[in-house]
Formats: structure tokens, C-alpha cells, sequence
């Protein structure tokens, strides 16, 4: 009998994130209905705030059904709240305008250039600080990223160049890559940084075409996540994350602390051990910007403090990320604990 070998199991393909980003939710009432929440539609205010939802469905299951306390639910769904004027809450929150140094350029820090490379995002998160930015007016990415690139060249103490939104992995591989070899191509850029939620929302982004341009990039490659709660955290985002660290990108992640979401010790200490087991490192733990419509999410600052202590208590330091608050005009962000 002739011996039949077994058939070598084919790693399973991607879905098409692109059609995973046009087939998000963008209606409330759909996104209250997967969830079997319908009896909460009239609690919503009735035009999402002036602040669209966009949430993938693949976000969207791995919320808990008929949890209306669900941590990854109220990221993204539109709250009556949002309507409050709350004073010191306000569109420009971390002095953004303020600090454009050309079309869709922010330089806040010594040593960096911030691109707004889109002004489009996998998903709305409803404290997002830049909820108000005037995106259709300062976009890097438009015109070849022509006007950006030339702030860059020009300004000979810029290091690193961060790619941020919007969300820059909404754009196609091919709009990466253009914009990747020019910046290359300039001898005082040393890293590019990408802070981008896709990979945590919309993980089959992260697909050979994307892993194998970043391989190739000749600079140091940093991608800083956005997780703010462990439940963010399946086995499509492990995949996703093993799979840039293999391109050779350093993976940190920045939280904002969020009332009702994941400001407890428990919750953070699940999501570093979670972060941990991803390969990524916690790097911030933002205290809310006062952007306007936010202001429910807010956690004050002596309960921020006492929650990094309780983290101290119970995790290794290289778990405990450094809470801060980005201070319109300041020359860093501001820590608010010792180290």
C-alpha cells in the first residue's frame, strides 16, 4: 500500500480589509440591535452628536450581548451626554492648530514632526480629541504628501516623523509606500512612528502587503497601539501584532482613562498582562483631553494617581504605563506620577 502523505495545511487568508472597513456599522440603532439592546434607541441623541459611529463588525463582536455596560460598546456609542456644554471642555483640546508648521504638519516636541495623514478612522471613539480637527483642510497625505515632506527635509533637527489621523493604516499600502521612500530618502529621519487603532479594530489590515513594505523600511519602525480595555484583545489582534513585530516594528500602546470603561485596577492590570502576552509594551495612560462632548469619560486626577499605585502594588514596572496629560503649549506631555 502506497503511503499518501497528508495535505499541508495553507495558512488562512485575510479577509479584505477593505471591504471589512465599507461594511462597518455606522448606525446606532443597527449597532443597539446586534447587541439586543433595541429598548435603549430612545436614549440616543438624534444625530450622533454631530460626531459620526463607525465600528467594524468584527469590533462588534467581541462586545458582550445585552450588556448596555459593555466596555467596548461605550467606546463608540453616541451618548445624550455628548450635548453638555461642560466649561473647559473645548473642540481644539491639545492646542493643535496652534502648533501647524504647514498643510497637515504639527510639531509640538523637539525632535518630532506630527503628520495628519487621513482624516478617516477605522472607528470613532466618542472622546476621540480630535473629534472637531478640521481635517479637510490639513491633510498630509493630499498632493503626494508634497508641502509635508518638504517641512521635513527642511527642518534638519527633525528625527522622527509620527504618522497619526485620522488613522494613517486607512490608507492604502501603495499611499504608505510613496510617502515611505521619500522619507527615507532624507538623511536626518531616523524613525517613523505610526499610532494607529486599526490594527486593535480592524486587525486584517495588518496583511502581507503592509508587513512586507514596513519589513523593508530602511528606519527604525515604532507602532504605538490604542487599547484601552483587555476585552479589545482576541486572537485576531495577537495575530496581527505577532506579525508586525516580525516586520520588525517595536510595539507600544497608549490608553486614555476612561470612567466606566476601564478605570478600576483590575481592568488595567488585565489589559498590560494582555499587552504582555501580544508582545506589546504600555507606554501611556492618558488623562482625557477636554475635548467638547467628552466630558462623562473624565476621571480625576487623585483617583488616576491612586490607580497607578494600585498597579504598583500588583505589577512589574515595566507593565505599568506612565500616566500622563498632553498640556496645549507645553514642551512634553506631563507626567502626573513619579516613575
Amino acid at each position: 500500500m502506497i503511503a499518501v502523505p497528508a495535505p499541508v495545511a495553507q495558512p488562512r487568508a485575510l479577509p479584505d480589509w477593505r471591504q471589512s472597513l465599507r461594511e462597518a456599522v455606522t448606525d446606532a440603532r443597527e449597532l443597539l440591535a446586534l447587541l439586543g439592546l433595541e429598548s435603549l434607541a430612545g436614549r440616543l441623541p438624534g444625530d450622533d452628536a454631530g460626531f459620526a459611529l463607525r465600528v467594524p463588525r468584527g469590533f462588534v463582536a467581541r462586545m458582550r450581548h445585552g450588556d448596555p455596560r459593555d466596555p467596548l460598546l461605550l467606546q463608540v456609542l453616541p451618548q445624550l451626554a455628548e450635548r453638555a456644554d461642560v466649561p473647559g471642555f473645548v473642540a481644539d483640546a491639545v492646542g493643535d492648530l496652534a502648533a501647524r508648521s504647514a498643510h497637515g504638519v504639527l510639531q509640538k516636541y523637539a525632535g518630532r514632526a506630527l503628520l495628519i495623514a487621513s482624516g478617516s478612522c477605522a472607528v470613532n471613539c466618542r472622546y476621540c480629541f480630535r473629534r472637531h480637527f478640521p481635517y479637510a483642510e490639513e491633510i498630509a497625505a493630499a498632493a503626494g504628501w508634497r508641502e509635508a515632506l518638504a517641512q521635513v527635509r527642511a527642518d534638519a533637527g527633525v528625527r522622527e516623523v509620527i504618522l497619526s489621523g485620522g488613522d494613517p493604516l486607512v490608507l492604502s499600502t501603495a499611499k504608505l509606500a510613496e510617502f515611505g521612500s521619500a522619507l527615507a530618502a532624507i538623511p536626518h529621519v531616523e524613525t517613523l512612528r505610526i499610532h494607529s487603532r486599526v490594527p486593535v479594530v480592524l486587525p486584517e489590515r495588518v496583511d502581507d502587503e503592509f508587513c512586507a513594505w514596513l519589513a523593508g523600511l530602511p528606519l527604525r519602525r515604532v507602532v504605538v497601539l490604542h487599547v484601552n480595555h483587555a476585552n479589545e484583545i482576541d486572537g485576531s489582534v495577537r495575530s496581527a501584532c505577532a506579525r508586525l513585530r516580525a516586520a520588525g516594528a517595536i510595539l507600544l500602546n497608549q490608553s486614555v482613562l476612561l470612567a466606566g470603561i476601564n478605570d478600576n485596577a483590575d481592568r488595567l492590570a488585565a489589559l498590560s498582562d494582555r499587552l504582555f502576552d501580544c508582545g506589546v509594551l504600555p507606554y501611556y495612560l492618558h488623562q482625557l483631553d477636554p475635548v467638547r462632548g467628552a466630558a462623562h469619560f473624565a476621571v480625576d486626577d487623585p483617583r488616576a494617581s491612586g490607580l497607578i499605585e494600585a498597579l504598583r502594588a500588583r505589577l512589574p514596572g515595566y507593565l505599568i504605563p506612565r500616566l500622563v496629560r498632553e498640556i496645549a503649549g507645553a514642551a512634553s506631555k506631563m507626567p502626573l506620577q513619579g516613575p
